[in-house]
């Protein structure tokens, strides 16, 4: 079998966490990834190999509902980018919330969670949302230390940074190697970088107050612990008539 990685595919030596792993943990000083999603429960795969890494930028695309596409489509006047912005930091919150609370419950995840809550807030690691249902585009971009062989590299293909995506599932990916294909990928990057909404603020609160992950006091944890005990009842029409 060959052993050239231009192709990864997911099959058995040929993971694109293996690949991350081989080109992240001592050549890579920049990390920039553009995926149509983005699951914190899969960043347990590679937060051990970015430690050393000097600055992480994800842009992610959303699956909005249509009413939030409407509003973000529409919001041609200046005095409208304000509701836009709005609505693409709520619905990253509320896609956020809903992966947490569906994945795994492990140690492993949990400390993924926890390295990107630091990092984050630390601001070595970067989130933004483009406000558009067209991005499905994954391209992860690599740059290397200026003392190393070359700038850098392009992984773009069908993966998205989900655990899936980068173990579980049959993929086809290509690692690009020129510098054309560097400089090309990085400056489109760069373009949709700058026209997307930061969503630290509401990442951060949906993980540290709404998440299993959540950070509660004693009393917080027992009006949650009540709440919890007795949703069915709090939520149950009342019989009493108006």
């Amino acid at each position: 079998m060959s052993t050239d990685l231009t192709f990864i595919t997911n099959e058995p030596g040929k993971s694109l966490a293996d690949r991350f792993a081989n080109l992240l943990k001592d050549d890579t000083r920049l990390f920039d990834c553009l995926v149509g999603y983005f699951f914190i429960s899969g960043f347990h795969n590679l937060h051990t190999n970015l430690d050393n890494i000097e600055k992480i930028r994800i842009l992610v695309g959303l699956q909005t509902d249509r009413s939030v596409y409407d509003l973000i489509q529409h919001a041609a006047q200046p005095e409208l980018d304000l509701k836009s912005h709005a609505a693409t930091k709520a619905e990253a919150a509320k896609e956020l919330l809903n992966e947490l609370e569906t994945s795994p419950d492990t140690a492993a995840i949990e400390a993924g969670v926890n390295k990107f809550l630091t990092w984050l807030r630390s601001g070595k690691l970067e989130v933004k949302a483009y406000p558009s249902e067209k991005l499905h585009a994954k391209v992860y971009i690599m740059t290397f230390h200026e003392t190393d062989r070359d700038k850098g590299r392009v992984i773009t293909g069908s993966s998205n940074l989900t655990q899936s995506g980068l173990q579980e599932n049959l993929e086809f990916n290509v690692e690009l190697k020129n510098v054309s294909d560097y400089d090309f990928a990085l400056s489109k990057f760069n373009e949709l970088w700058s026209v997307a909404v930061d969503v630290k603020k509401p990442v951060e609160e949906t993980i540290l107050r709404k998440s299993p992950y959540a950070q509660f006091t004693p009393y917080e944890l027992y009006l949650k612990f009540l709440y919890e005990y007795f949703r069915t009842e709090l939520n149950r029409p009342s019989a009493m008539p108006v």
